[in-house]
């Protein structure tokens, strides 16, 4: 067995650059106070010698913990077979990087497992959460208030209590529904129906809201819910079929949706978008670049809006650990949406 060189410590680090421990603690654990040359010639001694902070000594200083839990409200076969949760995370996994924070993924296969995550959050594991794809009537956030956790929700929150500690990051679901429709209907489409994502989460509430922006009251069986699935997309365009089979165009709420429709109106021997005009939303590209034919869209950037995500959280616990006055959070934001034309419609 080989023999494990020795750690270097906080005293060599000190030694090195001829300062106090106690500067070299107050550099490497991001503290204030100390004189910029002192900072480098610290900073040049961490360097040379490869110095580790201890992360467990640096949180009794900072009490942080650099981590960050990231909660879906999904169960583990839905994130990992919809490329959208691939794509948010890797917006928040390169801010966390950048900031050299742990991210700490959390699932929940049901209301049972609630209870299991608020007890995590309340634990002092992390310093912050990001929550997504929230259901109405959750009451995961309110676990989560009551742990006293700062966080941050991606996607428009359904409760009005205390709206100024509701940070969220979203895209304008409803202004993209209504250009998606109107799109459909400036191709002369004129039996346009909607195939809605799972109506208990706010993106596909809002996005309905946009397709009867622009079509009004509209014959009900144009209207078909479903959960934001290929599969669902296939039931709900096989009960379309049935219930208006001279239906010209489709705005579904979501890609995987759309994917699903295209296959049925091809088995149905509908040409696409000749018989029937298709568009969907999300631009997700290993779904819109392989549907036959190349899937119409609305665009939102899922990357970045994981990206923001993170850094209103950190933007938020910096401050707060600055003791910074004022709101701790900046407000929410709300990304465009842009169509992207393919040959579907």
């Amino acid at each position: 067995m080989s023999e494990t060189a020795p750690r270097p410590t906080l005293e060599a680090v000190a030694a090195l650059a001829g300062v106090s421990r106690a500067t070299v603690s107050r550099v490497v654990n991001g503290g204030d106070g100390v004189r910029e040359p002192l900072v480098q010639r610290v900073r040049r001694a961490v360097e040379e010698l490869g110095y580790v902070p201890n992360r467990a000594a640096r949180s009794l200083v900072t009490r942080r913990h650099d981590a960050v839990a990231v909660v879906i409200a999904e169960p583990e076969a839905r994130v990992f077979a919809d490329p959208f949760f691939s794509m948010q995370l890797r917006g928040i996994s390169k801010e966390l990087t950048a900031h050299d924070i742990q991210l700490v993924l959390l699932l929940t296969e049901g209301r049972d497992d609630h209870p299991r995550v608020a007890r995590y959050l309340t634990g002092g594991h992390v310093d912050g959460a990001l929550v997504f794809s929230l259901h109405i009537d959750d009451p995961l956030p309110g676990l989560i208030r009551g742990a006293g956790v700062p966080t941050v929700f991606g996607g428009r929150p359904d409760w009005n209590d205390e709206p100024e500690r509701s940070v969220y990051v979203d895209c304008d679901n409803r202004g993209g529904a209504r250009a998606a429709v109107r799109h459909l209907v400036g191709l002369g489409r004129t039996r346009i129906a909607h195939i809605t994502g799972a109506l208990d989460q706010t993106s596909a509430v809002d996005r309905l809201d946009g397709f009867r922006d622009v079509m009004g009251d509209c014959d009900p069986r144009l209207v078909v819910e479903s959960d934001f699935t290929p599969g669902g997309g296939e039931r709900a365009m096989r009960k379309l079929l049935d219930r208006r089979p001279d239906v010209d165009a489709v705005f579904a709420a979501n890609d995987l949706t759309a994917s699903g429709a295209l296959r049925v109106l091809r088995e149905s021997g509908r040409r696409v978008p000749e018989d029937v005009a298709v568009i969907g939303f999300d631009d997700v590209l290993p779904v819109t670049e392989q549907t036959e034919p190349p899937l119409t869209t609305v665009r939102q950037d899922i990357e970045e809006m994981g990206r923001l995500m993170a850094h209103l959280l950190l933007t938020g616990l910096d401050r707060s650990h600055r003791g910074a006055t004022g709101p701790d959070f900046p407000r929410s934001v709300i990304l465009p949406t842009t169509l992207v034309r393919r040959a579907s419609a």
